[in-house]
């Protein structure tokens, strides 16, 4: 059989076992930690930069963790 057919709860019923998806544009955007925390970048930190403080600049580029109440969707995006 091929390997996308698994048996379902221990029956002797067969079925197709629908594979989850990563949304690619989050892949892009997020990147998990060793120790299972979601990585983000900082927002306006692109273009315009001339008129923002140096050290706001500086503080921008640094990566940031995804709030603990986005974590959920962010998980489920990622598929993990």
């Amino acid at each position: 059989m091929p390997a996308r057919w698994r048996e379902r709860d221990l029956g002797k019923r067969w079925c197709i076992v629908v594979k989850g998806k990563t949304r690619k544009s989050a892949a892009k955007r997020f990147k998990l930690t060793g120790t299972g925390k979601i990585t983000r970048r900082h927002s306006h930190a692109r273009h315009i930069l001339t008129k923002k403080p140096r050290k706001r600049v500086r503080k921008l580029v640094d990566t940031a963790l995804v709030s603990k109440s986005d974590t959920v969707r962010v998980k489920r995006m990622l598929n993990i």
